[in-house]
């Protein structure tokens, strides 16, 4: 009976053993790139010529993540791991050709999207797969069925979410990606209401996530908004619990328009703002 125990468990701690590591691994990694976001970062700008002069800890983050296995992590870790993995990507991209030289009019000077194939373009070694920053955005954040992360995401651009001064940790990740929700109702790039031109006009990243707000948020919108389209029905019920009394009885009265505005491509950066 007592020899039976301890092969159960024995057999219970190998299994264990792994995911152990695998979390004290990640936050290892993460504790390096919470110290580059805490340097560098300030109310999502960034000090991109100060990180490329001391680009140690985020080069040595971006290389390990070829080694990592969240899959066999927990649903709060592998969502942690991603986020945190996209974003220190762009910051790496962005400092590899900084300065960023002019090369189309389509977009700002300086823009990540100067760099050629920035997102669609560049591959990265993350969990032992060959990855774009597109790929993460388009086929392994939507398996996670929380729109929210696509607002989480530092795109290099003033049209993305707030750049947070600190890591995705997933024991906190709830309490994060609720701020990062609350941040965009707060922030005219995502979402603004304009009751003398009686519209709303939200980020792109709405109508560029449409499947995934659509199927989390929709159907939560309030009856009075059951003609309009999904996404547009998602969008409100997302912001409504940020909304002011004031802009809560503007939007009730249903006649205004919702227009998805052009994303700000300018990039996020703090140099020459008065910091370093």
């Amino acid at each position: 009976m007592r020899k039976g125990m301890v092969v159960a468990l024995t057999a219970m701690l190998a299994a264990v053993a792994p995911q152990a590591q695998t979390g004290s691994a990640d936050a290892a990694r993460r504790r390096n790139l919470d110290q580059v976001l805490d340097l560098y970062v300030r109310d999502g700008l960034v000090y991109y010529r100060a990180l490329k002069s001391d680009r140690r800890l985020l080069d040595g983050y971006v290389s390990a993540l070829a080694g990592a296995s969240p899959p066999s992590a927990p649903r709060a870790e592998q969502v942690a791991f991603w986020l945190n993995a996209y974003n220190a990507l762009v910051l790496r991209t962005v400092i590899d050709a900084y300065p960023i030289a002019r090369r189309s009019s389509d977009y700002p000077d300086r823009s990540v999207r100067q760099i050629p194939g920035a997102f669609e373009g560049r591959k990265h070694q993350v969990a032992g797969r060959s990855l774009t920053l597109d790929q993460i955005e388009q086929t392994i954040l939507p398996g996670f069925a929380d729109p929210r992360v696509f607002l989480a995401l530092g795109r290099g651009a003033l049209g993305s979410g707030r750049l947070r001064s600190e890591a995705f940790d997933p024991e906190r990740l709830e309490r994060q990606l609720t701020e990062v929700a609350a941040e965009c109702v707060s922030h005219a790039q995502c979402a603004t209401i304009d009751r003398a031109a009686n519209k709303m006009a939200v980020s792109s990243v709405f109508s560029w996530r449409s499947k995934e707000f659509s199927a989390a948020y929709s159907d939560k919108a309030p009856p009075a908004f059951g003609t309009r389209s999904p996404i547009e029905r998602a969008v409100l019920a997302f912001v409504d619990p940020m909304l002011t009394l004031i802009e809560r009885n503007f939007l009730a009265r249903n006649e205004f328009s919702v227009e998805f505005s052009r994303f700000d491509w300018t990039l996020n950066d703090l140099t020459g703002r008065g910091g370093r």
